[in-house]
């Protein structure tokens, strides 16, 4: 029975020298706050603020310009249609009239080569172009703001990142506490803005190209109906 109570005693032992050696492993590690959003957002620093007007810019331009666009591009072969049955009829004054009130435009266009009439092609030709070109014109209005923004915006995050870098290893030169925690703990936060203004700037890339490619097939529209209308005012029976 003694030697029954040594090894009883010797196994205790070790069971408890395990639990004690195990016991700082499992013991709950204290918990963490969540990330919010908001607060990353404000902990990016002053940079956040010109990333921030950049992105509300984009939208609004982006908008304004998208519905614009869209407008234009409206199908407008009722316009054609009554444009050309009016110079069938020998109806100048009936064509002027339904090209200044479609207030688009192609009816813009229409209506200053129907006030060229008489005059040789070349001349309303030009005349078509130059309207045209004025079109085009208004409906790239401030498109290109978009890729300012998409160049910028990404530019600015990297500010903000290298600015707080700087600040750790300023705070580190000082405080002389090189410990993981201090650096991940700044870092983190400063790569928000990085990742802000890619953000910002990817949005505003693909809109840019969005609305590039819009006025691309408002313009092929627009040559397709001029050519159109040129072709009647040259048929024989004109």
């Amino acid at each position: 029975m003694t030697l029954l109570t040594q090894v009883t005693d010797t196994a205790q032992q070790v069971i408890d020298t395990v639990n004690k050696a195990i016991q700082p492993v499992t013991t709950p590690a204290a918990p963490v706050d969540d990330l919010r959003f908001g607060d990353l957002l404000i902990k990016g620093g002053w940079v956040m603020i010109p990333i921030g007007i950049l992105a509300v810019l984009g939208l609004v331009i982006f908008f304004e310009r998208f519905f614009t666009i869209r407008k234009a591009s409206k199908d407008e072969s009722e316009l054609m249609r009554q444009i050309k049955g009016s110079i069938t009829a020998g109806k100048l004054d009936s064509a002027v009239a339904v090209a200044r009130n479609s207030n688009s435009p192609l009816g813009r266009m229409l209506q200053k080569g129907l006030l060229r009439i008489g005059r040789p092609i070349k001349d309303i030709e030009g005349a078509i172009e130059n309207v045209g070109k004025l079109e085009v014109s208004k409906l790239e209005k401030n498109i290109g703001i978009l890729g300012i923004v998409a160049g910028i915006a990404p530019m600015f995050g990297f500010l903000g990142t290298i600015a707080g870098v700087i600040k750790i290893f300023y705070d580190i030169s000082k405080t002389d506490n090189i410990s993981m925690g201090v650096i991940s703990g700044g870092l983190y936060v400063k790569m928000v803005t990085s990742a802000a203004g890619l953000f910002v700037g990817i949005i505003a890339y693909v809109c840019y190209h969005i609305l590039n490619m819009m006025v691309d097939k408002v313009i092929l529209k627009l040559e397709t109906d001029a050519i159109e209308f040129i072709d009647l005012l040259e048929e024989p029976s004109r």
